[in-house]
């Protein structure tokens, strides 16, 4: 898997929660392309949490609206990965077509 290099800082256009926990990950998706995601999970969760699949509007990133609403429903209790949908300015590599 291609190495992204993730910052570590808070890069959201909206304020951190104290209420939930948020990392940097990354995946491969079945075409291959590595992607990075924010985990948001409510502090102090122990075991399996119920999760909710997060998308924002076409043209929006994972620091912009989808971040917005993870943060919100992990204050809730669920755990979300949302991320940025894999096009070339964001993505580690392209897909073959």
């Amino acid at each position: 898997m291609e190495q992204l290099n993730l910052t570590q800082e808070w890069d959201k256009v909206f304020p951190k929660s104290d209420k939930v926990e948020h990392s940097k990950a990354t995946f491969r998706n079945r075409y291959g392309i590595t992607l990075a995601a924010d985990m948001y999970v409510p502090k102090n969760a122990e075991g399996k949490l119920p999760a909710i699949a997060v998308s924002g509007p076409f043209g929006a990133v994972k620091e912009q609206s989808s971040g917005l609403y993870a943060q919100k429903m992990a204050e809730l209790g669920f755990s979300q990965l949302p991320l940025t949908r894999p096009i070339p300015a964001r993505a580690a590599a392209r897909p073959a077509m």
